[in-house]
């Protein structure tokens, strides 16, 4: 997860470099006013976002898988010990009756 996390902020720095040599290059827009600096940022997050999205797509299958995984594993764990719980109260409840 943190490789993926990682690989897209990358992505989101080379957009953050191009966009703003394409601002101060004159050939995107520059924004309104004061508000330059947002709108170079704004305007890297739209463009690698779709980027990310095909680029990464074999790393965020692959982090998702982890996931998948890690959550069943869990699971497992609580269901072991519902179980586990369970013995241990129908020999309480046995052993209170017989006595």
């Amino acid at each position: 997860m943190l490789r993926y996390t990682l690989m897209r902020l990358g992505i989101f720095a080379g957009s953050l470099v191009v966009v703003w040599g394409l601002v101060y290059s004159g050939l995107a827009p520059r924004g309104l006013g004061d508000s330059n600096g947002l709108w170079v940022v704004l305007l890297a997050l739209v463009v690698s976002a779709p980027i990310s999205f095909v680029v990464l797509r074999k790393e965020r299958d692959r982090a998702s898988e982890r996931i998948v995984q890690r959550v069943d594993r869990m699971k497992a764990n609580l269901q072991a010990n519902r179980e586990q719980e369970d013995t241990a109260d129908d020999a309480a409840r046995a052993q209170g009756q017989t006595s």
